[in-house]
């Protein structure tokens, strides 16, 4: 059985191969978010989903089906719970997309980074999880930094609708609270479901899904904005799989910190392709999201280490979540 996207536990014998899988991951990402920008801006939301999780199939797909396991891949104890993570991911989707396309490129990625702490509270909520207080406390920095974020849209916020950068800012919280909720959907999935089933439903079931916004408003793009939006879709397929790649050669702890080198390509392809120079309260602000959110994981990484029997059983099977 090939080691990436397999659902047993398997050695980390290449943790640099995962570091190096997760930085490509976020600069395809990037790439995906860029092609979302300019090809969706004339594109209704809903459509632009469809776009992002249809043509994503083919390299997930293609890569499932090269490796012979297309046949097991559907195979799903858990058919309404796959079909809710999927929900949630294409909802958040859905409003993420919106903000990219109202906000500039690190504006928006900065404010989706209030998922991962958003999760935190979900998961105390809904998985009954400790959350012990200092994990409390980075939460509280955290959100005190998304605020910092969304200063410049605050006092329009009572123009929502009109104004686009506070429409862009309102979307792009909504998008990060459903983000969340599909990040706590994927963490029950995973004490029964393989990780394979879990992306191939969720990019199946968003396609779906999307499709039921096709009554409201849909609209024939030209042939450039098709083009890059079905880029889009192939990306951020390709992007999955090297996610999932790197959580199967590194623990999640060594991965995870290195998701915020996502906001380095928002900045440089913002500069380069749309000449957006994010304000001082982005950096401000992304710079206290992102050191809470390494409290977060570096606490994770502590209490992993008190309580592994031994350093290969602290390698546990983590679970690569399902961006959107």
């Amino acid at each position: 059985m090939h080691p990436i996207l397999s659902s047993t536990r398997l050695p980390l014998v290449n943790p640099l191969l995962g570091i190096g899988l997760k930085l490509a991951s976020t600069f395809v990402f990037a790439i995906m978010l860029v092609l979302v920008k300019a090809g969706g801006s004339h594109v209704p939301a809903g459509e632009v989903v469809f776009f992002r999780s249809f043509f994503a199939l083919i390299p997930v797909v293609g890569y499932i089906a090269w490796r012979g396991d297309l046949g097991t891949a559907y195979r799903t104890k858990r058919l309404g719970g796959q079909f809710y993570r999927a929900g949630f991911g294409a909802v958040a989707m859905c409003f993420w997309f919106a903000s990219v396309a109202r906000l500039p490129i690190a504006d928006a990625l900065a404010i989706s980074y209030a998922g991962p702490l958003i999760t935190v509270a979900l998961a105390a909520v809904m998985l009954g999880e400790l959350v012990k207080l200092d994990r409390w406390a980075a939460v509280a920095l955290g959100f005190a930094g998304v605020v910092v974020i969304l200063s410049p849209h605050l006092g329009d916020l009572r123009r929502i609708g009109v104004d686009v950068g506070a429409t862009g800012a309102a979307l792009g919280m909504v998008g990060a609270f459903f983000s969340a909720l599909a990040a706590v959907q994927t963490s029950e999935l995973t004490r029964t479901e393989p990780t394979t089933t879990i992306v191939l439903y969720f990019t199946t079931f968003s396609t779906l899904l999307a499709l039921v916004t096709l009554p409201f408003g849909w609209v024939v793009p030209n042939w450039s904005d098709g083009l890059l939006l079905a880029g889009a879709g192939l990306f951020g397929g390709i992007g999955q799989l090297l996610l999932t790649s790197s959580y199967r050669w590194a623990k999640a702890s060594t991965i995870a910190p290195l998701e915020y080198s996502s906001m380095l390509w928002a900045v440089l392809f913002g500069f380069w392709l749309f000449g957006e120079i994010p304000g001082y309260s982005v950096a401000i602000g992304s710079a206290v999201v992102i050191v809470s959110g390494l409290i977060v994981i570096l606490r994770e990484r502590a209490d992993d280490a008190a309580t592994a029997e031994d350093s290969d059983e602290a390698a546990a099977d983590w679970p690569a979540p399902a961006r959107p």
